[in-house]
């Protein structure tokens, strides 16, 4: 960790800035980083970096490809222009990047040099294209694509365009593109399947591909994924796994014998997952042990087949670990503090692993790692941001009321002195197997931290029992008992803040968004110890959710079945029934397109408030689904917050 120590001192002095307080506006200055990866051989490694575009016009996110060397010199950026270039990878001899980008009007797949100049485009694919994979000798360039629809766009123009619940899905199938040739390169259709293909991965001989495959691209069909193989000559599908649980994310180990994938242990999404084998030769399957989370994210095979690398959550940290084929799984990496392994990926000879790491001092960069040294910071992302003081955030531990052991992160007020009572804010998160984790607190985001710490306030991000990062085990424990024992869990770490001497008791707010919504929803109606709440996305009516959102599955894990089997399971946790009791004046935020929590959840509850004269507050976002995508639309949120904590708890 010296080498991670260093910079994060070295950026303290070099950032201090003339910015002398944090808003919001100033956390959307950062810059977020992805898709770190290193080259085949090592000695370069591409990232993409993605900004706030907001003028008198404009309100959207620009990406654009970045590259630099191993050791953190030589940054170069490869992509430029209005159009956002995503999702890039090396090229089979390391030469290229090839990336995805609709500067033709459509989604198309583009490749240019490492050394910079004109990119190439290599598809005129006139659909959707949703992902796309290099064969191992680079001649040829596998894709997810769904095919234009003009009768639709006719349909359109002619007023016609009614939609049949359930009809005609807009499925994408595998498609294959030669790039020996003139390009761009003409497609044909390798897969002729009446289902929806992603994650498609090449076999280390070039022979096969591999993905993963539903009935229908909506959202409720995800738990349905089985995985097949294609071969690239015949046209001809196997399936490899398909049973009635979810299969995902394969990876083919480079001695071509192994097929690795994660297999959900039972029907419902809540049930764990854990790595497989199959055995390419025999069809056989066997289990790898279980990983602590029960939630491993496969990275890629080692070198030598016979282990795997995962990332997965551990407590409000990220980490990596290597799987053996066999034997337990074992811990690479896990700083001490920070979120390492998001999105982390090996290149194609195994030699590095990119990843992206941040705490809650310093934003989100990319490293490059050996394996065997210390990680090398390769992006200068947000070293050029201003950053006044931050809050200084620790991981607290509390007992609930039925002694379980909670964590939560608490973010202290700038100046703060030992024995000081601040108001205090509860912030919940959603999920419910979601997880606060030690991420940079000035990144831009639905609640600000370090603007909520410099106007006075502490934050208490608490991790529930039904969060993420503690095991299967936690997750299921708020089956049938939505606003119970994970309700008791959250005013038992409120109790702790004022225990420490932290909190003042006369000025606490409760917010979060969607899961965190209806905590916040369910909260105002069990107590009216908050002086200020604020309900982001929220549900506040299970059985009118049920019928109306995008998952209905989920509800049917954790409520044990529908509204009719379950009658009592989803009365007595719906916090419009107890809506009578509510006294906290509420602001209520929403998305106007939101399919995963309908905005109708939001009137509900507006309408009850008002009608019983509770001082509310409803804002709509047009164009906006479960949370914002357009970076005005965001500020504005964190912005409401922080004027309805003021308002209420100064």
């Amino acid at each position: 960790m010296k080498h991670l120590a260093y910079l994060g001192v070295l950026a303290a002095v070099l950032l201090a800035g003339d910015a002398k307080e944090w808003t919001p506006g100033l956390s959307m200055k950062f810059r977020d980083v992805a898709d770190a990866q290193p080259s085949p051989d090592g000695k370069l490694v591409l990232w993409t970096q993605r900004e706030a575009i907001m003028d008198e016009e404009k309100s959207e996110y620009r990406t654009h490809v970045f590259l630099g060397k191993a050791d953190g010199s030589g940054r170069l950026q490869l992509t430029r222009g209005e159009k956002s270039a995503s999702s890039p990878v090396f090229s089979a001899d390391g030469r290229y990047v090839l990336f995805s980008s609709e500067r033709s009007g459509k989604p198309n797949v583009y490749r240019i040099g490492v050394a910079g100049g004109e990119a190439e485009q290599l598809t005129d694919w006139k659909g959707t294209v949703t992902g796309f994979a290099l064969s191992p000798d680079g001649r040829q360039l596998a894709f997810e694509g769904r095919e234009e629809d003009k009768d639709e766009e006719k349909r359109t123009k002619s007023k016609l365009d009614f939609k049949i619940v359930g009809a005609n899905p807009k499925n994408a199938t595998l498609w294959l593109a030669p790039l020996t040739g003139d390009l761009p390169a003409k497609a044909k259709k390798l897969v002729d399947k009446e289902y929806h293909a992603s994650e498609l991965v090449w076999s280390p001989d070039g022979a096969k591909i591999a993905f993963v495959h539903r009935p229908r691209p909506e959202a409720d069909f995800a738990r349905q994924a089985d995985i097949a193989e294609v071969d690239v000559a015949t046209g001809a599908v196997r399936e490899l796994a398909s049973d009635s649980v979810t299969e995902s994310s394969p990876r083919y180990s480079p001695d071509g014998k192994y097929l690795a994938f994660a297999k959900q242990m039972g029907p419902r999404g809540i049930d764990g997952r854990r790595i497989a084998l199959l055995e390419r030769a025999t069809g056989a399957v066997r289990l790898l042990p279980a990983s602590m989370d029960e939630n491993p994210s496969l990275i890629d095979w080692a070198a030598d087949s016979r282990s795997l690398l995962f990332a997965e959550a551990s407590g409000t940290r990220g980490a990596i670990y290597r799987m053996p084929v066999d034997g337990p799984p074992e811990t690479m990496r896990r700083d001490p503090a920070g979120v390492t392994g998001a999105g982390a990926r090996l290149n194609a000879s195994r030699s590095h692993l990119a990843f992206t790491y941040e705490t809650p001092g310093e934003p989100e960069e990319a490293f490059v790692w050996d394996q065997r040294g210390e990680p090398v910071r390769v992006s200068e992302a947000n070293r050029a941001v201003e950053r006044p003081t931050l809050g200084r955030t620790e991981l607290i531990r509390w007992k609930s009321k039925d002694g379980r052991e909670v964590e939560g992160l608490l973010t202290y007020p700038v100046p703060y002195q030992a024995g000081q009572r601040v108001p205090l804010i509860l912030n919940i998160h959603g999920g419910p197997a979601g997880a606060f984790v030690e991420s940079f607190t000035g990144a831009a985001g639905l609640y600000p931290v370090a603007s909520f710490a410099q106007k006075g306030f502490a934050v208490l991000r608490a991790n529930p029992r039904g969060s993420a990062g503690y095991g299967a085990a936690a997750r299921r424990a708020v089956v049938e008992d939505w606003g119970g024992r994970d309700f008791e869990d959250l005013m038992a770490g409120v109790d702790h803040a004022i225990g420490m001497g932290v909190a003042n008791p006369d000025k606490l707010a409760v917010m979060g968004w969607s899961y965190g919504g209806y905590m916040t929803a369910w909260t105002v109606t069990q107590t009216t110890r908050f002086k200020a709440a604020a309900i982001g996305a929220g549900i506040t009516n299970h059985v009118s959710m049920y019928g109306t959102q995008d998952i209905p599955s989920v509800y049917e894990d954790y409520f044990g079945g529908s509204p009719w089997a379950k009658r009592e399971v989803y009365r007595k946790s719906s916090p419009i029934e107890y809506v009578d009791r509510v006294k906290t004046p509420t602001l209520i935020l929403h998305g106007e397109r939101d399919d995963r929590v309908p905005v109708t959840q939001a009137y509900e509850f507006h309408r009850a408030l008002e009608r019983q004269g509770v001082e509310v507050k409803l804002i709509v976002y047009p164009r906006t689904p479960h949370g914002p995508r357009e970076p005005k639309f965001l500020q504005h949120v964190a912005e409401q917050h922080l004027e309805w904590a003021e308002k209420f708890l100064k």
